[in-house]
């Protein structure tokens, strides 16, 4: 047998030791070879063939968390309405104030007015939106949600929270000194870009402030020069509102107001993620 004694044999037989390589040893690595390259071609076909699935999936996981965190704002406003009745406060007290000062007003007034009650109001509805919530609930929410589901949940909260105070600060201002609307449409307009640009800023600027002891001031000092282009924008679109045949320069005033809003926006978006690491 292959020049092997007797002894050899049995030595070979006993121990169990394999002279020739089998055929499955040889063609191993060859197989394993093949296995690797198939399993990664499968990779990246699934990967590519799934790729927009996942982009769904996660726009709408981020929509489901904006969902439920918008759901847990409206409830916990509505379990302790203590900001909704200091705001109705202040705009009934404010609204009352500039009746007993004004008992007749030029229109230009009543707009600059109305805007200089919504800056307040928008203010103080505003800041409490970060520096309310504790370390502790921080930490919790940046365990569990997308910081860009959080920010757009709080922006849209203090957008529908700002449309609600405007309609009432509009409604105080015709009861008691008048309404000197003569065309309700660039009004409106001005109304819903307005309470997205403050909405916008003050939210972006309430988290920045969250972050630092002097948060007042912090807040103070960076939404000035935020705050007065959409100011300035609002007064401009409202004059046309306030003449019935007023229609020059509209247009140019609602994209101006728009693109200001975005650019706010995606500003917030793309730079509160690093914030949020923090």
């Amino acid at each position: 047998m292959l020049g092997y004694d007797n002894y050899q044999i049995g030595f070979l037989t006993r121990y169990k030791v394999n002279t020739m390589p089998s055929l499955s040893s040889l063609l191993a690595p060859k197989i394993r070879i093949m296995s690797k390259g198939c399993n990664l071609w499968k990779k990246n076909a699934v990967r590519s063939h799934y790729k927009p699935f996942s982009l769904n999936f996660a726009a709408m996981q981020i929509f489901n968390e904006i969902g439920v965190l918008l759901n847990k704002e409206l409830k916990l406003e509505w379990r302790n309405k203590y900001a909704i009745s200091g705001i109705l406060l202040y705009v009934g007290a404010t609204v009352f104030i500039v009746y007993m000062a004004f008992f007749e007003m030029e229109p230009l007034t009543w707009v600059i007015l109305y805007w200089v009650i919504m800056l307040f109001a928008s203010i103080n509805a505003i800041t409490k939106s970060f520096t309310q919530e504790s370390k502790k609930r921080q930490l919790y929410f940046y365990s569990l949600v997308n910081p860009t589901a959080l920010l757009l949940s709080k922006v849209i909260y203090n957008t529908l929270l700002l449309l609600l105070i405007s309609f009432l600060v509009w409604g105080g201002l015709s009861l008691f000194v008048g309404n000197m609307v003569e065309n309700a449409q660039p009004f409106l307009i001005a109304i819903c870009f307005g309470s997205l640009g403050f909405s916008v800023t003050f939210t972006f600027i309430s988290a920045i402030s969250a972050k630092t002891d002097n948060s007042a001031s912090l807040m103070a000092i960076l939404s000035f020069p935020l705050i007065i282009p959409i100011l300035v924008t609002l007064v401009n679109l409202s004059k046309n509102a306030i003449e019935p045949l007023a229609t020059e320069g509209v247009q140019g005033d609602i994209t101006m107001l728009l693109a200001i809003d975005m650019i706010v926006l995606g500003m917030a978006l793309l730079l509160y993620p690093y914030l949020w690491r923090d």
